[in-house]
């Protein structure tokens, strides 16, 4: 039977993957209690399991709220992304089967077929799978488990959604080609496509930040500008 814990934890988490609660947003004890047919108690203890993670800052005597990442957190987070993920895929080189091959294969043509189709959530869900098959064929219950904790924020960020079609091209030629670095057994190959990969979706990220910050600037000098017309 599932515990009332694991039910709020697996809820709230995936409300802030999906984007219902975005960055900064407040997640009040009593509604969330709501919301995952829990008391307080469960709801409680699966924010402190989500502040582990990172995805939640519990703030004293102010509740939890939906952390809110800095361009320096993206920076860090990627730089260990991309020096974590290209081990897996190094190690998967030696290890992964031709059945797992195959399917990454599938995979690539999942995520060109959804792109063509301006999909970019089932090209989010089949990135995923596909990262998902490395990080098995790598063979390491300690680098899954490190590699875990930090490609949740692709998914909190919805990074594709940020992609215009020139950087979902790169990626999927990023993709075709660790396939065929891993079908060929090529440990070097595989782990410098896998650092380029991460590398360009973190240029990615932080452009389209710094893009966001800039508009929203704008916005409020307008506004500033408006209001010294009128007062």
């Amino acid at each position: 039977m599932e515990r009332a814990v694991d039910r709020a934890y697996a809820l709230i988490r995936a409300a802030i993957l999906d984007g219902r609660y975005g960055p900064g947003a407040r997640l009040g004890e009593s509604e969330l209690a709501d919301v995952t047919q829990t008391s307080r108690t469960p709801v409680r203890e699966a924010l402190r399991q989500l502040e582990v993670e990172g995805l939640v800052e519990v703030l004293p005597h102010r509740g939890a709220r939906v952390y809110a990442f800095t361009s320096d957190d993206l920076d860090e987070i990627y730089d260990l992304r991309m020096t974590l993920e290209a081990l897996a895929a190094g190690r998967a080189a030696s290890r992964i089967t031709p059945a797992q091959v195959e399917r990454m294969a599938q995979l690539c043509d999942e995520m060109e077929q959804a792109a063509s189709a301006a999909d970019l959530d089932a090209v989010a869900a089949a990135n995923l799978a596909f990262h998902t098959v490395v990080r098995d064929a790598s063979a390491s219950t300690r680098l899954a488990s490190m590699l875990g904790a930090v490609t949740q924020l692709p998914l909190m960020m919805r990074t594709f959604h940020r992609y215009a079609p020139e950087d979902l091209a790169r990626s999927a030629g990023h993709h075709r080609e660790l396939v065929a670095a891993l079908h060929a057994g090529d440990d070097v190959w595989a782990d410098a496509v896998m650092r380029s990969h991460v590398r360009a979706a973190k240029a990615v990220l932080l452009a389209s930040l710094r893009a966001d910050v800039a508009e929203s600037a704008e916005a409020r000098t307008v506004l500033d500008d408006e209001i010294g017309v009128h007062a």
